[in-house]
């Protein structure tokens, strides 16, 4: 479900310069992703790409380079130069050069057209290989050999030299190619190369045996059936594999791993010389993990380098990456102290290895000899990357806060950390190909944006390349503050973020609504813009409601133990939490007791609901949209790994199945979904009015025919002054 985090949006802009503006008030037009105004609020920004240590500006009409000492750029390729070409050679249209890249080592770009991948040579000006790619989809090119691996329908192609080659020919219900599991254990896609772009992993996934969930397609004369393969928890689910194609022999092999029922195949990894795949496998029960060895030629296993085991569950989510000066070492990301941090694996120091106990309450061996490189109670966020010459790490981490999202550089070899760049806000960073410098783009709640490059190496000063002027400054916005709260366990910190309404006034008694996701994968308030409020917090905060949100446990950032303080009971500690933010509106002074009401979406609607059941005295509306109502018709990979399977936990799924308890309903309560909705599917929604309609009570349900899981574009306008009106209808 993390894959469907998105509705809290930090809006970001620029104010026409020298013009002396009165502040004005704004609309959902102006506010609300697919509105008409939208555009006017885009914070400005820099597209830019490291070729080499050349910082190089993707502007719309020309690339340029950009001086590291003082930030002059200078153009050194027309966009009406290649598009005339590729014009001329029939490669398809060029619309921009955002998306280019650079080939690592070589004076080339690739471009993206309309019709194909194209390797253009920058001191030649000259096409050096194009690859068709019209009726393709999950392109990966391998940039040293500018070999491309692509799916069409459900099987892999692979475009080599001047010819593409059929690598699978599977029925339908079997797809190669494409990501796996349903896009969980940070699984994003199925095409690995190696290296070198001599080999190529993928996955194979038969899905055949799943059973089809009746999706309708109400935009033919009669309409038609479009079944969607949909495991449920506790139902029988995919097999998966994972194969390596070998361009120059044109054989397959498949890894020869345990049997692939029930198991989950995840984190494919290459070692630097393509040699070994690695893979971290999972049980179904989603408790045990393995790192994997395997000899990429035969398919055969060659060692299992690491294991874990905890009582609740166990979340690989990132791949192993390679030291680029030791190609025997590499770094390896876990969860077993608590906190996602890295840890150093030496495959020339083999160990017999012992199970230990890890911090987190769960288990470990290590048959490689394995180095912590980083601890404490923080988390790595993500991995920058390396800078050889001095054996360092750059990382985005919640060192300094848990919603700052800062960068630091840790000494592979020593551990020593060491700050880099400003200490909040939330930082994105990429680094050049030697390691020397790091572009870092941020932005927090003072900052609309800031694009520095950093010198990693040397005495250097910090270069800004742009620091945006807010949009926002246009517009009379109401206050937003962050604070935090103790957890229900009278023990945990939580973060919560409160929108006074424009004008407020202490002697008057305001609406309150709160707005919740509540799930794992999740963080709603983050130093970004306006604290990461959404369009629509801060436009109804405009039309005189308090809006509240609180991370409570079993959201993202905070560690492993405040994630799964929600195991096997899903709703039941997030509803403890969410009830200690009515008691902080309730102290406020300002807020109307009686009217209270609470909004989300995905776990959020599914939040939305069971607040308005079990809290039914509390909340006078609500509005949930793409809900979960019933866990057991939740798919089986994040339903199971937070629920375990309605078999093992008959109580922990009655427990939370709402359509038991629709009898609770008395607040005005509206659900909203996407007709064809393939996470949340429309089953959960139809069986809660149904129960509703035995029970006697009236809840209101709205649906998006086509929509899935969230409404773009103008249906997402429409959707926001439909809640809007909900509850100035119910709740004002």
């Amino acid at each position: 479900m993390k894959r469907l985090i998105g509705l809290a949006l930090a809006l970001f802009g620029m104010v026409m310069p020298g013009i002396a503006q009165e502040k004005r008030s704004f609309t959902l037009e102006d506010v609300m992703p697919g509105g008409r105004q939208t555009s006017s609020l885009q914070v400005e920004n820099q597209n830019l790409a490291w070729w080499g240590d050349k910082l190089v500006k993707l502007g719309n009409d020309a690339l340029l380079t950009v001086d590291l000492k003082n930030g002059s750029d200078t153009p050194f390729l027309q966009l009406d130069e290649v598009k005339t070409l590729l014009k001329q050679q029939g490669l398809g249209n060029l619309g921009s050069f955002s998306s280019t890249r650079f080939i690592a080592g070589a004076n080339k770009a690739l471009f993206r057209t309309s019709t194909h991948m194209v390797a253009y040579n920058l001191d030649s000006h000259a096409v050096e290989a194009a690859i068709p790619l019209q009726g393709t989809q999950n392109v990966d090119v391998a940039q040293q050999t500018m070999r491309a691996a692509y799916t069409r329908e459900n099987n892999l192609f692979v475009f080599s030299g001047d010819r593409e080659i059929q690598v699978t020919n599977e029925p339908k219900g079997i797809l190669c190619g494409q990501s796996v599991h349903r896009d969980e254990f940070g699984i994003k896609k199925g095409i690995f190369w190696s290296p070198k772009g001599n080999l190529l992993a993928f996955y194979w996934m038969d899905e055949r045996m799943v059973t089809d969930y009746p999706q309708v397609d109400i935009s033919t004369r009669i309409a038609t059936l479009v079944p969607d393969k949909y495991p449920m928890a506790g139902m029988t689910s995919h097999v998966v594999k994972v194969g390596v194609y070998n361009p120059e022999t044109q054989q397959t092999v498949y890894l020869k791993t345990a049997d692939p029922v029930d198991r989950y195949f995840t984190n494919v990894s290459w070692s630097p010389d393509e040699k070994s795949v690695f893979v971290i496998e999972v049980n179904r029960d989603q408790n045990h993990a393995e790192l994997i060895q395997y000899d990429a030629q035969s398919g055969e296993k060659m060692a299992v380098l690491y294991e874990e085991t905890h009582p609740k569950y166990v979340e690989p989510e990132h791949p192993l990456t390679f030291l680029p000066w030791d190609n025997n070492k590499f770094i390896y990301q876990t969860e077993r102290d608590g906190y996602n941090h890295l840890y150093l694996f030496d495959l020339a120091q083999k160990q017999e290895g012992k199970w230990q106990d890890c911090a987190a309450g769960g288990k470990c061996i290590e048959h490689v000899k394995v180095t912590p490189i980083t601890s404490g109670d923080w988390m790595v966020k993500s991995f920058v990357g390396f800078s050889p010459s001095t054996k360092e790490i750059v990382l985005q981490t919640t060192a300094v806060t848990p919603i700052d999202f800062t960068l630091m550089a840790v000494n592979v070899l020593t551990g020593k950390q060491r700050e880099l760049g400003t200490q909040e806000g939330s930082h994105r960073a990429s680094l050049s190909e030697s390691g020397k410098w790091l572009l870092d783009n941020y932005t927090s709640a003072k900052i609309a944006r800031n694009i520095d490059v950093l010198p990693l190496v040397g005495k250097v000063k910090t270069l800004n390349i742009m620091t945006a002027s807010n949009p926002m400054d246009a517009l009379n916005l109401p206050e937003v503050t962050v604070g935090t709260i103790k957890a229900a366990d009278g023990q945990t910190d939580l973060y919560y973020r409160l929108i006074k309404p424009l004008n407020y006034d202490p002697n008057k008694k305001y609406p309150a609504i709160i707005y919740v996701y509540g799930g794992p994968h999740a963080q709603m308030i983050t130093n970004t813009r306006n604290y990461a409020a959404g369009g629509w917090d801060l436009y109804m905060a405009q039309k005189g409601y308090v809006m509240l949100t609180v991370d409570g446990r079993g959201s993202d950032s905070r560690g492993l133990n405040f994630e799964n303080a929600t195991f096997r009971k899903l709703g039941t500690e997030e509803m403890k939490d969410q009830m200690k933010g009515v008691e902080l509106l309730k102290s406020l002074g300002y807020v109307d007791e009686n009217r209270i009401g609470v909004h989300g979406w995905s776990f959020g609607g599914f939040m939305t609901t069971d607040l308005m059941l079990t809290y039914n005295d509390t909340f006078k509306v609500g509005v949930a949209g793409g809900p979960v109502i019933n866990w057991a018709y939740y798919e089986v990979m994040y339903g199971e790994r937070y629920m375990d399977t309605p078999q093992t936990n008959p109580e922990g799924y009655d427990g939370n199945n709402l359509t038991l308890r629709a009898k609770d309903l008395k607040g005005k309560l509206q659900l909203i979904i996407g007709g064809n909705d393939p996470t949340c599917v429309p089953q959960h929604t139809l069986s809660f009015v149904r129960a509703c309609i035995n029970a006697g009570t009236q809840p209101d349900l709205f649906i998006y025919p086509g929509d899935g899981h969230n409404m773009g574009g103008r249906d997402r306008v429409h959707l926001y002054t439909r809640i809007t009106q909900y509850f100035d209808d119910y709740l004002k």
